[in-house]
């Protein structure tokens, strides 16, 4: 019994450490989970990876941890609240078609430096208490199952659009790793799955790429095809897009769990750049040099600049109809980018028809 309270002290130490470096929650579990391979791969063969071909690969290391590092015995899981706006704002801001809509994870510090620099600290912090050894720290990198691995250690369910939901922090936060070979307090706290009845994720998805409950057909999803995605955007999709730029967060601002998410005031990922204050014209006009400069430090430097221009030709292309942004889109007719310059003439396209509709309905 004295034991287990030494133990369950150790793990309360940990946690206020992890808190004093910006992290929220920490779980630890053992590192000889395994997950089910026919649910991984039965999503690979449906194709619902789309182009993120590297999905495909280290498939065994992705369901057994212990493989990535053979040498670890725990594994520490942590989640990093990165939410800067309301909820309110984030869906003024959907409403507002003369600003690009950016996912509010990409419009601050890009987090895989950040994390993996606290993480770093937290390791050496935890070996100041026990003892050196050797450790690994992730975020969003190797073949690591990683929504899986922190539900098994006990930090939330994973929900109907297939993101990690922690029952008093919401979905609106990062994960990281620390595979240690220390041997630490694990437990396997499984967290019951409280989505319930509720099907607003899927119900809400602008494109449908929550194809069933927690099944995500990538291809379909507005973050795959404005990040990921380095090819034309089906036309099927675009109108849907609206004003989305950068990634989406419609199926977690409209989660009802995420009404528990908090902004934080000393937040380790605030906003490093003047992205919100920018219009569509603004940004469409920039070029290359200054987009680098708009987005350097941000999460934005994930897509180039044919990406950028792309994106946010679709989201002038579903603004109200506009003359100087009609004028803005010509300008760039000449684009070198074949595929990109095709969205420009889409967008003409579409603004032209809302030009005119408002034109004979006036003359009407």
């Amino acid at each position: 019994m004295k034991h287990i309270r030494q133990l369950d002290m150790l793990t309360k130490k940990f946690e206020l450490l992890a808190r004093d470096l910006g992290f929220d929650n920490l779980a630890i579990c053992d590192a000889e989970v395994r997950f089910d391979k026919k649910t991984y791969v039965d999503w690979i063969e449906k194709k619902f990876n789309g182009s993120m071909a590297y999905l495909e690969k280290n498939i065994g290391m992705r369901l057994e941890p212990k493989r990535i590092r053979p040498s670890t015995n725990s594994i520490i899981c942590v989640t990093a609240n990165y939410l800067t706006k309301s909820l309110s704002e984030m869906m003024n801001e959907l409403q507002n078609n003369k600003k690009g809509y950016i996912s509010n994870y990409a419009t601050g510090r890009d987090y895989h430096k950040i994390i993996r620099k606290q993480l770093v600290k937290l390791a050496k912090k935890i070996e100041e208490e026990i003892g050196p050894s050797g450790y690994r720290v992730f975020t969003d990198s190797a073949p690591i199952y990683e929504k899986p691995l922190a539900s098994y250690a006990g930090l939330g369910w994973i929900g109907k659009n297939t993101l990690l939901i922690n029952k008093a922090a919401g979905s609106f936060f990062f994960l990281g790793e620390i595979f240690t070979d220390l041997k630490l307090p694990a437990k396997s706290n499984k967290i019951a799955d409280l989505c319930g009845t509720c099907t607003n994720c899927i119900d809400i998805c602008p494109t449908g790429a929550i194809v069933a409950p927690y099944k995500l057909d990538s291809r379909k999803c507005i973050s795959y095809l404005t990040i990921e995605s380095k090819d034309s955007i089906p036309i099927e999709f675009r109108e849907k897009i609206g004003n989305r730029i950068f990634g989406c967060d419609d199926c977690q601002i409209f989660c009802p769990w995420n009404k528990y998410a908090n902004i934080k005031d000393k937040n380790i990922f605030a906003a490093a750049s003047e992205l919100d204050n920018q219009t569509l014209e603004n940004l469409f006009t920039l070029d290359e040099i200054d987009f680098k400069k708009l987005t350097a430090g941000t999460a934005l430097r994930r897509i180039n600049y044919d990406q950028w221009i792309r994106n946010l030709a679709v989201a002038i292309g579903n603004s109200q109809p506009n003359i100087n942004l009609l004028d803005t889109l010509k300008k760039r007719l000449k684009y070198p980018d074949e595929s990109v310059r095709e969205h420009i003439e889409w967008a003409i396209k579409k603004q032209y028809g809302k030009i005119n509709s408002r034109v004979n309905g006036l003359e009407r």
